[in-house]
């Protein structure tokens, strides 16, 4: 259990009513001294700015409160003003306010443009991330997580290999708190209940050390915040005891006590319960809630079947009992944070947990998780309220992108909604987005061996002005393979797509994709993968190829089998890679992992998060070869590639090929480059990207999805006759462009390539002749 922070003191503060809020009194009941350090930022002056040697922009700097007090021997009560106070002392909406009286009125805070969002700039400043998952990450004996992670021998391997970004995951204090005691996380530690460093992973001077050993890399360290919802910590706890601008951080509903037979018992021992569809209609139909969303995720029959939930009647601190009814857009223990409440309580917790990583640990960029929730409204009698693509998740983007920005950082979203939504989401919000656009239409090229959807999903994009520069294109990351296909399934489910020579409606179309992917990947094809409710397939990137490839039992591959699943790897790497954004991967990626048997996490998959059999432990840079699992206890999972130590003496590693693949797309400009055409294909299996590189000149990534090889013909109008076609990775002309606009091209199986286009020299021209 972390021990209790300082007291949220900041003079002159005031609350809603006018009167001093909490952050005028002191703690009592509590032992210890309450130290805030007055922290000096280094101001730069406006008229520096007309001089040459004016220095490098300055960020401004915070520290959030420290405190360390024993914990009381009380029982837990909310007339217990000793008990108000520790919950006060470890909530984060303390710590925002703490950060935010450090940072106003500075003028290094208006040292950065904010209002609009720079995608290019933040691809130059990171254009190829590790991402991280702290549960599954194998490190030395006694060592932390973060400290593995600013390991500079791992920073030395990530330079060599070509990745400057390092995405933590989530390492803040998560799950919730009972009485006295810290429960644990429901979520993989995204129900965050404090900003403060879950011990588990490292301490904060582990975190600031980990950021200044990759800048000494030129790399970039990128952190979470989670804008939809906490934990059931402090501040949850104090909502429930209705004390002060606590229940405005969350879409919390106070129901008078004659009308709790709407609701249900809580059983003993739990906090709250979910409320069934009928209690939901009730309570709507009595005008307390919106009642049902869009659509109910993690539902389990039993266990989630709405999005609300019932507290246990609580003692507020003035002894009347309550009960309320919570929205819990995800899991029960992650209440959903309500963006428009008059206290703003809710928009100052997350702005403050955002400035807390940026100025007080030193990160570069966060990532924004679940931020397409963060608004829902009343829709017309018998519909569902509106909770997708709402306008106030668009303003709450905006606001939390500008106010990254303005302190000189960049941020992404992962959004999976429709492409329109994502389009308006990137206009003034967040500065990258994870491309859900096309990552499903790209596994189902491999399945299927045509890239026809995932060519309609290209040019869909670019036909509503999204720039593919602005998506961070990953392979595998903690979730699932995601298939839900929104675009098709929700926002345009009525129109009308062709697909394999049928006309279908978007609903169709999705329908079609996932089906064939679960037919392809799942049950017999693939039984070491798994569904994942209605969200899409729990497997690893290597267990996806397998089942691909058509490999029943990992344990009988052959070395030629296991040669191929790296081809169909590398293959995918291009895929991400040899295009404008972002290029992501996990150490899932890197060391080949394989999805783990279900009975080993049997455990943590009870309640239908299958997602556990993708989460395999494993060691990135071999430190504990005997080590059968993670220090957090998740269970090492099987590695096809081995370490990264190990593979970076073998040019035909995975991560060797990788290598060379990033190599070409640093010293090309691809990152940055625009993307024109998606052309169509002599053969269905092959990909041709257009893209103009920032001198002007064109690249043209050429990729074949099957295990044929092809020989054809590259056209496209944007393709200029004359021109030399020069391959990237062989460093050879392999061509010129004819009067058609085209070129010809053999490429082997699970084969790709990057080739620029150059004005022929006079000479060449004359032989052309």
């Amino acid at each position: 259990m972390q021990e209790p922070k300082v007291s949220d003191d900041v003079s002159g503060m005031k609350d809603a009513a006018g009167d001093s809020t909490e952050l005028n009194e002191s703690s009592n009941g509590t032992s210890g001294e309450e130290t805030v350090e007055e922290t000096e930022v280094p101001e730069v002056s406006f008229d520096e700015q007309f001089y040459p040697a004016r220095p490098k922009a300055l960020r401004p700097v915070a520290r959030r409160r420290q405190f360390f007090a024993a914990r009381p021997s009380l029982e837990f009560d909310g007339l217990n003003k000793t008990y108000v106070d520790w919950l006060r002392n470890q909530s984060m909406l303390g710590d925002a306010n703490t950060m935010a009286r450090q940072l106003s009125g500075q003028a290094s805070m208006w040292q950065n443009a904010y209002a609009r969002p720079n995608p290019r700039a933040a691809v130059e400043k990171a254009p190829v991330w590790f991402t991280a998952y702290p549960l599954s990450f194998i490190t030395k004996e006694k060592q932390s997580f973060l400290a593995a992670l600013g390991d500079p021998e791992l920073w030395e391997a990530f330079r060599e290999i070509g990745i400057r970004g390092l995405h933590t995951g989530p390492v803040k204090l998560a799950g919730g708190i009972s009485g006295w005691s810290q429960t644990p996380s429901v979520d993989g530690h995204f129900d965050r209940i404090s900003m403060a460093i879950d011990p588990a992973f490292g301490t904060e001077e582990e975190f600031r050390r980990m950021c200044e050993v990759a800048a000494d890399h030129d790399g970039t360290v990128i952190d979470d915040i989670v804008p939809g919802h906490t934990g059931k910590g402090a501040d949850f706890r104090l909502a429930e005891m209705n004390f002060r601008d606590y229940p405005g951080i969350y879409h919390m509903v106070d129901i008078p006590e004659e009308d709790w037979h709407l609701l249900p018992d809580v059983p003993e021992g739990k906090d709250s319960v979910n409320i069934s569809p009928e209690a939901e209609q009730a309570l709507q139909k009595a005008g307390y809630i919106i009642g049902r969303l869009q659509r109910v995720i993690f539902y389990e029959p039993g266990v989630k079947e709405t999005n609300w939930s019932a507290t246990r009647p609580v003692a507020d601190t003035t002894g009347k009992i309550r009960r309320w009814v919570y929205l819990h857009y995800f899991k029960a223990g992650q209440p959903s944070i309500n963006w428009l409440d008059p206290t703003f309580a809710g928009m100052r917790l997350v702005v403050g947990d955002a400035l807390h990583s940026l100025l007080d640990l030193g990160t570069g960029a966060l990532r924004l998780d679940a931020n397409g929730f963060l608004g829902v409204e009343k829709s017309a009698e018998e519909q569902p309220g509106w909770s997708e693509g709402h306008p106030l998740s668009e303003a709450a983007n905006q606001l939390i992108g500008s106010m990254i920005r303005k302190v000189g950082g960049f941020s992404f979203q992962e959004l999976n909604l429709t492409i329109d939504d994502i389009k308006a989401q990137s206009e003034a919000g967040a500065d990258l987005s994870y491309d859900f656009i096309t990552r499903p239409a790209y596994h189902y090229s491999l399945v299927t061996a045509d890239t026809e959807f995932l060519r309609l999903t290209l040019r869909l994009a670019m036909e509503i002005g999204v720039d593919q520069a602005s998506l961070v294109h990953a392979l595998q990351n903690h979730d699932e393979l995601t298939y839900e296909l929104l675009h098709f399934a929700a926002g345009h489910r009525e129109d009308v797509f062709e697909l394999g020579g049928e006309e279908l409606t978007g609903a169709e179309v999705a329908e079609k994709v996932q089906q064939t992917l679960r037919d392809r990947l799942t049950g017999e094809s693939g039984p070491y993968n798994a569904l994942f409710t209605t969200n899409g397939i729990a497997c690893t990137t290597a267990s996806f190829i397998m089942a691909t490839l058509g490999i029943p039992d990992p344990e009988a591959m052959t070395p030629e089998q296991e040669a191929q699943v790296r081809d169909v790897h590398v293959l995918m790497s291009m895929y991400n890679a040899l295009q404008p954004g972002v290029f992501a991967l996990s150490g899932w990626d890197l060391t080949g992992i394989i999805a783990l048997p279900r009975d080993v996490v049997g455990e943590l998959t009870a309640q239908g998060d299958t997602r556990w059999i993708n989460r395999g432990a494993h060691d990135l840079m071999g430190t504990r070869p005997d080590a059968a699992k993670s220090a957090a206890g998740m269970p090492r999972a099987r590695s096809l590639y081995g370490s990264l130590p190990e593979q970076l003496k073998d040019p035909s590693s995975y991560a060797r090929r990788l290598q060379e693949i990033l190599r070409v797309r640093e010293s090309s400009g691809i990152a940055t480059s625009v993307l024109l055409d998606v052309p169509e294909v002599s053969n269905r299996a092959l990909l041709v990207l257009v893209n103009q590189l920032g001198d002007g000149s064109l690249e043209v990534t050429v990729l074949n999805f099957s295990d044929q090889e092809i020989a054809g013909s590259i056209q496209s109008p944007h393709l200029v006759p004359g021109s030399v076609v020069h391959d990237l990775f062989s460093s050879e002309d392999v061509g010129h462009v004819d009067d058609l606009h085209s070129f010809f091209l053999e490429l082997g199986p699970y084969q790709g390539t990057a080739l620029v286009l150059r004005e022929p020299e006079p000479a060449e021209e004359e032989q052309a002749e």
